[in-house]
Formats: structure tokens, C-alpha cells, sequence
């Protein structure tokens, strides 16, 4: 696939009618703008080819802000200021499924080897000393996370817009831009002059089940802060759009709105005027690009500010991505929630608007909460029990964690209806050794009924090659049970092990892929503390209450000095273990748990 886009009509109303359709033909036109100074001209083009028929996407990246304006100040970058690509005739449909989100591995510039990584709270503070000095009253301060390549760009792409339906997709293969973003920066029509722009400002993590996830609103809703600082961009964009309205055409058609995200809350305002005549896409560009809410205010000494701290090129993230209908009405988002696929791995930004009284730590948590959409695969709630003669083990335990997690994901239950379920099955087989395997999701409960596995002792454990972050936008997954198992797959190989000890990349042992560690140490079991992030087994923790199991930290030498290991869960027991040396050659552990 070439290009993709599925894009509202109305920003003003999300569940208007979309238009949706992809291109897997080569485009007849390619608009390339090498340099900042060649920006307008190819925005130009870009409309007269829409004006005259043909069906045109792409964007400018975010150091295109020169294009217009010289003191608009960005990093140097090597890649193309502009890409479009033009089409005769008709999209082809959208392509039908959806496939899951591909496992990736995430890591901030910290952690990928970056030679001049952001450190967040320095650069808070640094914001927050320029604000003090008056030389800015808004920043919006960004960081970027990088994977190596993984899966086909439009299986990617189409994944992460399953994942976050509703807002503005684009996707153009060519120019590396895979982009999900929620965010409208303008549609224009210039049949009518009406230019609409929608800035995004507050956010709010979603909260785990519907009271708290009411409350989250609620709190966002009335947050002084978050009002002020959306307020902020508000003007800035008026008097963008008042440079190329009619007077007294600009008007806030909406104020302190709230948008509800698969993973966050978000508050957005609208902000429209009508063009003066004769007005096209690059004069709607030159007045707008790019847009406040990802510089900061005022404009130029944000992005001034922005340049002295961020490392790195923003590249697609916070630039303009869009499509132009034939005729020439545009919709254009702004990049966020958008992947870059443009250099040698994939880069994604992540950022937020820093104020007077920014609180480093409220900024890195919404950093996380807004990165969960890269993990935003649809899952399920997975129980997975013995049945040993008519009796499923620790039941109790089970239907407790099952009710955490579908609160954590928001998935729906009937408490009594699955226990009736699971005792409805257990009926049903009165004798035997059997595995129960409980699945509850959006649509529906399933249980699947199979002979319990046989486990030869001891088992064999490794040490997983690579590390696994637990406290980043993957914990979620780690700590609940459910069907998204895919983040275990970059933990290397497993070779002749039955199976593969996690740890984390501070070196603090996590658990098995499948079960529970213990390691006997100084005369007493010892398993790690849930809280380095881990799943809590329903026999672990009936273990740790009758004492013979006891949390404490574990680090990755520790496994060198123990007396003796265990692997442990509720379907296959205590296993007593060995820990294998670690193998040589490739393949990955994708045992089912």
C-alpha cells in the first residue's frame, strides 16, 4: 500500500461521515520540497493538482516553519521540508480487518543510545527559568521514542488506526508518514473561504473503570491549568487566522471542549474565520504553519526555546499531514500520535505544553499516558485455570484478578454470569486434569477446555536475552492478564529452555513468561515485589499469605548465589528449576500461558 487516509468531513462533529480509501497504484504526480524555500511553491502545486481533479496527500514536516517566516527557528534536518503525491481517479476502499498491533520495542532517546538525549526534568525547568524571564508564556516541549523497524509500514499504520478510530489518519508510504493523530489542525474549503481550525490543549489519562474514568474528565474539565493553557493557544490561533480572515470573520465556535481517546481525555477548542477571496492552501499555510499547540506562545521565542532544548529534528511529528480532495478542500491534522519511518528507525514524539507551574512529574505522566496508543492493541481478559475433578483451583483468586483487569482496560463483566459459566464447565468434566482457559472481552466471554499439560522437572530456565521496561507505556499489559502477549516476544531466545526469566534494564529480576520466580536464598523463598511490575499469580499470592513465599528484591546476579529456583503457577504447581547458561542462534518463547 502506497497511501491511506480516513478523515472526518466535520471536525465539529467526529461522528459525521468519514472519507475513507487507499492507493496502492503509483501517484502520477510527486511534489518534493528540498529545502524550506521551496515549501511554498510546492504547497501550491499540491492545490492547483486537487483544484484540478486529482486526489493529493502529504505534508510539511515541522522544519518547514521557515518556508514563510525566517525567525520561526528549527532544528537542521536532512530530510525533505515538503512531500506530496497526486492521483488521478478514484481511491480504492479502504482495505477491510484490522490487523494487532506488532510487538516493538519502545525505547526514549535515553535508552537507544542518543547522543544527546532530552533529560525531561531539566528541560521543564529550563522552560519554566525562560517563562520567569518573560520571554515566553507557553512551551510545548516534545521527546521521542525510537524502535528498529519492524513489520510492513501499513500493517503498522492500520493497526495503530484500529487502535485509535475517529481522528485524523493519514498514511503515505514514500515520505515515511504513518500518522493516527486525533488532533485537526484546519480544513479549508475554498469554494466557501471557511477555514476551521481545532487546537488541542489538556489532557487526562483514562481512568480505570467508569467512575474513575468520569472523574478524570471531570477533574480535566475544571482544571485551571489546563483551561489557561488551552485558552493561550486559542488566541495565538486567532490571530493566525485573523492574518488571512475577513475582519471580523474569526470567531471560538467551541471552548473547553472535551474529546474522549481510547487511552486519554483530551480538551480541544474550535477556532474558524472565512478567507479573504482568492485565497489558497499555501497563503492558509504561510499564516498558520505550524500550529500552536505544538510550538508554545508567543510563536517565534517558543520555538527558539524549542530548538535550544530538543536534541533532534521533530521531523512529520507536529508538522501538517493531510489529504486534498479534488476541488481543493483540504484537511490537514497536526502529526501527533504519529509514527516517522523516514531515517533508519521509527521514531515517535511524545510531548506537552509547559507552563509557569508545570509540574515535572504531572508532564512525564502525561508523556506516558499519551505513548500508551502505540500499545493500544484490541485484548482480551485471560484466566487460565486447573480443573482437577470437577473442582477449578484457587477460583476464587482467579474471578479477583479477572475483575482488575477488565476494570484496567475498561472491559465489560457479569461476575455472576462467568462464574456461573465456569461452574456450569466444571460439571461438565467431574474427573480428569484439565486446563481452563477463560477469555472476556467486548464481545463476549469464551472458555475453551483442553487436557492440563504434563511438566517434566525440573524445568529448565534462561535468562531472557534482552531486558523488558515494565514502568513504560507496555505495564498495563505486564501487570493485568490478557490476550497482548506480544511484547514477550523480543526477550530472545529460548533454545532447549522450557522457559525465559525477565528482568529489567536496571538488572532487577521480574518474573517468567509464563509463571512466578522464586529462588531460595539464606534459608527462605523469596519471589520479586509485584511493584517492579509483573503479574501477581493467583498461586503466588496465596503463597506469600500462608507465608512460605516472601517478596523482596531480586537482581539478575542473583540467581548465580541461590540454593535453589523455582517456577511456579496455578496450572502446573511449584516446579522445582535449573537456570541454563545463555544459548547462542535466534528464535523467540511463544508458549501459550
Amino acid at each position: 500500500m502506497r497511501a491511506a487516509f480516513d478523515v472526518p468531513t466535520d471536525p465539529r462533529r467526529r461522528a459525521a461521515e468519514r472519507i475513507r480509501g487507499a492507493f496502492r497504484r503509483e501517484p502520477g504526480w510527486t511534489l518534493v520540497a528540498a529545502t524550506p524555500a521551496e515549501v511554498p511553491e510546492v504547497v501550491a502545486r499540491a492545490d492547483a493538482l486537487a483544484r484540478a481533479g486529482a486526489w493529493v496527500l502529504g505534508g510539511l514536516r515541522y522544519e518547514a516553519a521557515g518556508a514563510w517566516d525566517a525567525a520561526q527557528a528549527t532544528q537542521p534536518s536532512p530530510q525533505p521540508a515538503a512531500h506530496f503525491a497526486a492521483w488521478e481517479g478514484d481511491p480504492e476502499p479502504w482495505p477491510s480487518g484490522s490487523p494487532p498491533l506488532p510487538a516493538l520495542d519502545w525505547r526514549d532517546d535515553r535508552r537507544f543510545g542518543s547522543a544527546r538525549p532530552l533529560e525531561p526534568r531539566q528541560a521543564i525547568a529550563a522552560v519554566r527559568a525562560h517563562i520567569a524571564a518573560g520571554d515566553c508564556y507557553q512551551v510545548n516541549l516534545t521527546t521521542r521514542l525510537r524502535s528498529l523497524p519492524g513489520p510492513e509500514l501499513f500493517t503498522l499504520f492500520a493497526a495503530l488506526a484500529a487502535a485509535q478510530p475517529g481522528g485524523y489518519a493519514v498514511f503515505l508510504r514514500d515520505a515515511g508518514a504513518l500518522s493516527v493523530s486525533p488532533e485537526l489542525f484546519f480544513s479549508f474549503s475554498p469554494a466557501s473561504g471557511v477555514l476551521r481550525t481545532q487546537p488541542m490543549k489538556g489532557t487526562a489519562a483514562r481512568g480505570r473503570g467508569p467512575a474513575a474514568d468520569a472523574a478524570a474528565a471531570a477533574a480535566l474539565r475544571g482544571s485551571p491549568k489546563d483551561r489557561a493553557e488551552n485558552l493561550m493557544i486559542v488566541d495565538l490561533l486567532r490571530n493566525d487566522l485573523s492574518r488571512i480572515c475577513e475582519p471580523g470573520s474569526v470567531c471560538v465556535e467551541a471552548l473547553f471542549e472535551l474529546l474522549e481517546l481510547p487511552t486519554v481525555w483530551q480538551m480541544t477548542s474550535t477556532v474558524a474565520g472565512r478567507t479573504r477571496p482568492r485565497t489558497g492552501l499555501a497563503e492558509v499555510m504561510g499564516a498558520l504553519f505550524p500550529c500552536g499547540s505544538v510550538t508554545g506562545a508567543p510563536k517565534v521565542r517558543a520555538m527558539e526555546v524549542i530548538r535550544s532544548l530538543e536534541p533532534a529534528p521533530r521531523g512529520w511529528y507536529c508538522g501538517a499531514l493531510g489529504v486534498i480532495r479534488p476541488g481543493g478542500e483540504a484537511i490537514f491534522n497536526v502529526p501527533i500520535r504519529t509514527v516517522d519511518a523516514s531515517g533508519g528507525t521509527l521514531v515517535c514524539g511524545i510531548g506537552s505544553g509547559v507552563v509557569a507551574d508545570s509540574d515535572p512529574v504531572v508532564e512525564e505522566e502525561e508523556w506516558r499516558a499519551k505513548q500508551r496508543f502505540l500499545g493500544g492493541v484490541p485484548l482480551e481478559a485471560l484466566e487460565t485455570m486447573l480443573l482437577e475433578d470437577g473442582r477449578i483451583a484457587r477460583l476464587d483468586r482467579h474471578l479477583r484478578r479477572l475483575a482488575r483487569t477488565c476494570a484496567a482496560f475498561d472491559l465489560p463483566l457479569d461476575a455472576d454470569a462467568v462464574a456461573a459459566r465456569l461452574a456450569a464447565t466444571a460439571s461438565a468434566h467431574p474427573a480428569g486434569r484439565l486446563r481452563v482457559r477463560l477469555r472476556v472481552g467486548r464481545d463476549g466471554v469464551a472458555v475453551e477446555v483442553t487436557p492440563a499439560p504434563v511438566t517434566l522437572l525440573p524445568v529448565r530456565l534462561r535468562l531472557a536475552n534482552t531486558p523488558l521496561d515494565t514502568a513504560g507505556f507496555l505495564r498495563p499489559v505486564i501487570v493485568n492478564k490478557t490476550t497482548h502477549r506480544a511484547h514477550w516476544a523480543a526477550f530472545g531466545p529460548a533454545g532447549d529452555a522450557f522457559d525465559l526469566i525477565g528482568h529489567t534494564p536496571a538488572g532487577e529480576l521480574t518474573e517468567c513468561t509464563t509463571g512466578t520466580l522464586a529462588l531460595l536464598l539464606d534459608g527462605a523463598w523469596l519471589t520479586p515485589p509485584a511493584a517492579v511490575g509483573l503479574l501477581p499469580g493467583t498461586l503466588r499470592e496465596e503463597l506469600l499469605e500462608s507465608g512460605r513465599l516472601r517478596e523482596a528484591p531480586l537482581r539478575v546476579e542473583d540467581l548465580a548465589r541461590a540454593q535453589e529456583v523455582a517456577f511456579l503457577n496455578s496450572l502446573r504447581g511449584w516446579c522445582p528449576a535449573v537456570v541454563l547458561p545463555a544459548p547462542t542462534g535466534g528464535g523467540h518463547l511463544t508458549r501459550p500461558r
